[in-house]
């Protein structure tokens, strides 16, 4: 079994109000088959050991669901392998004697919480904004009870997709959050519960975005590429249209 010998350079930050600065760590005798943040368990356990405090990092499933694990891998979110997250990272990935940067995901709605872990309750209050329905559903109903053409259900499934990483964001040079705000708007404005509010969820949304400090989209598409659940653009050019629309609306009404 091939056992690598890997340099280290850390993002450390005490607090969100303390300035951070890289730190470097040997990562020594770390097994081809590990996964990223194994290495970093790895690595901590030898941290502790010698009376050091270990790197503080995000993780929960491990298994590429749920997008706590998020971290910029030589300068890019989740690492350069598309369609996966940081957890799905393996170290065979590298080389013996690579040194490997790593750092958080770098946004001003972001903040350092203390070295590689972020803040990202901005991305709950943008859901909260405008990310859910009022229709009265009764009861439970039947599977396939209401009728969605397939081309509208798929489109909401992979919108659906999107778990709320903020690779989007940390890719984008302006630190835009509008794939992860199409994503979320356009699941629900796919479906015929969501129909009633689509336009006004859109508009609130989108303030939200803004009032959080995210940049504006200028269409590079950063964020479709280091998405890892691989979401497409298509869903910023529909949230766009619905926000136009709401716009219009809403001068319309105050004229």
């Amino acid at each position: 079994m091939s056992k690598l010998q890997l340099t280290l350079k850390v993002w450390r930050q005490s607090g969100p109000n303390d300035q951070g600065r890289l730190e470097t760590y040997e990562a020594k005798d770390i097994p081809e088959e590990a996964s990223f943040l194994e290495m970093l368990d790895i690595v901590n356990e030898r941290l502790i050991d010698e009376g050091t405090e270990p790197i503080h990092f995000d993780h929960d499933c491990r298994e590429g669901i749920c997008g706590t694990c998020s971290l910029t891998i030589n300068g890019i979110p989740h690492g350069k392998d598309r369609g996966i997250t940081t957890c799905q990272v393996h170290m065979r990935k590298f080389k013996d004697g690579d040194t490997i940067w790593i750092e958080p995901f770098r946004s001003r709605a972001f903040p350092v919480i203390k070295d590689l872990v972020t803040d990202r309750e901005a991305f709950d209050r943008i859901q909260q904004a405008g990310g859910f329905i009022s229709v009265r559903t009764g009861g439970a109903p039947d599977a396939h009870a209401a009728p969605i053409a397939k081309a509208a259900a798929d489109a909401a499934f992979s919108a659906a997709a999107c778990i709320g990483c903020g690779a989007c964001v940390a890719a984008c040079k302006n630190a835009s959050a509008m794939l992860f705000v199409a994503a979320k708007a356009s699941h629900l404005g796919h479906l015929p519960q969501g129909q009633p509010e689509r336009e006004k969820r859109a508009l609130a949304m989108v303030r939200q975005m803004d009032e959080e400090g995210f940049g504006g989209c200028t269409n590079q598409y950063e964020c479709e590429a280091a998405c890892p659940k691989e979401i497409s653009v298509d869903h910023i050019a529909r949230l766009n249209r619905d926000y136009g629309v709401a716009m219009l609306k809403e001068q319309f009404v105050s004229a």
